[in-house]
């Protein structure tokens, strides 16, 4: 388990910085997700800590050791590609020898390391298969047995389950999470997809254009993301902005459909809040329900069955939209008048960086 530090790590390409100034910290044995849209330099990152591309500015430190000079054969990283990168003509067993074969590891060795990492990974007795005759999991966990055979200190993932379907996909996020957790190697994982960067990690670290957003754990990120960018692009969002008053049962914000409850421990802002509200956190009820006295009212603009859940379009009086998650048991109709009870302590101010 090695402790890995970034330092205002900078990477250029020509006069753009894919990489601007990062400062990152991961200790040692966890699981870190760098999240972004494509273009952030999750995986221009991610590639300079391999070796295989060369910061401009910065340093890279294993365990306190300045490693940002070293070619990646001398950094004992395994690294897992999108596209998995394994030998078509040699079989699982060819795959994973390939490095231990570059490190002159004896054959007996080999032997039993491959058989270890095969029964990790769940495919004991596929030694002699090629890797056209694998499903496309089954070549995922090949990969990944591929580069933890060296036994090296960091792994390294970039987008490996892009390629798989959704049912698939779900599946090896818990298996990877699962293995990590068993080797407990220190492993950087790169996404776009928030719901992967939730699943599996102990840190997120969102990105956006070379920068770092926020660090946190997945629930603080997901709960109390730092600006509204990072509200937007982790889960769906609903922003409510209005003055804050503190009249009898407030503080409210008052908005331009009505006025919402807000936390009494909430600090006063300087001026306009802007909260976040989760499409999960509000209750949908019927307008004359009892419950529904005083709320906010709007009527259904559209509902989408989503297995588990309706995702709900409320159009507001003043013309705002709101989404709603609703469970799949309460059903209402497009145009039906709703009222909407939001959870105090579930609105979170944020900034409109």
């Amino acid at each position: 388990m090695t402790h890995v530090s970034l330092q205002g790590l900078v990477k250029r390409y020509g006069r753009a910085a894919a990489v601007d100034g990062i400062a990152l910290e991961v200790e040692s044995g966890s699981f870190v997700s760098l999240l972004g849209p494509s273009g952030c330099g999750k995986t221009t990152t991610l590639k300079c800590i391999a070796g295989f591309e060369t910061a401009d500015e910065g340093r890279i430190l294993f365990d306190g050791r300045d490693v940002s000079k070293l070619p990646a054969e001398r950094r004992d990283i395994g690294m897992v590609f999108q596209s998995y990168a394994l030998f078509p003509h040699l079989t699982v067993a060819g795959n994973l020898a390939f490095g231990l074969e570059m490190r002159r590891t004896p054959k007996d060795e080999q032997a039993r390391r491959i058989a270890e990492v095969l029964e990790l990974v769940r495919l004991t007795g596929f030694e002699a298969r090629y890797p056209r005759e694998l499903s496309g999991g089954q070549q995922q966990r090949v990969a990944l047995a591929r580069a933890l055979v060296i036994r090296p200190s960091i792994l390294l993932l970039d987008e490996p389950l892009a390629n798989l379907d959704a049912k698939l996909r779900i599946e090896m996020c818990d298996f990877i999470r699962d293995l990590q957790r068993k080797v407990g190697i220190t492993t950087l994982f790169v996404t776009h997809d928030q719901a992967e960067a939730m699943t599996m990690s102990d840190r997120v670290v969102v990105m956006f254009e070379g920068c770092i957003a926020q660090v946190g754990a997945p629930e603080t990120i997901y709960q109390h993301p730092a600006s509204r960018t990072v509200a937007n692009f982790v889960g769906r969002s609903n922003f409510l902005t209005g003055r804050v008053d503190g009249g009898i049962g407030g503080p409210w914000l008052v908005t331009g459909f009505g006025p919402v409850a807000l936390a009494a421990d909430l600090p006063p802002p300087a001026g306009p809040l802007t909260v976040l509200a989760r499409p999960e956190d509000i209750h949908l009820m019927s307008a004359d329900a009892p419950a529904a006295d005083g709320a906010p009212r709007g009527t259904v603009a559209s509902a989408a069955f989503r297995g588990s859940y309706v995702d709900y379009r409320i159009a507001m009086g003043d013309g705002t939209e709101i989404a709603v998650h609703a469970p799949a048991t309460e059903r209402f109709g497009i145009g039906a008048p709703v009222a909407l009870g939001f959870d105090r302590r579930r609105l979170w101010p944020v900034g409109e960086g």
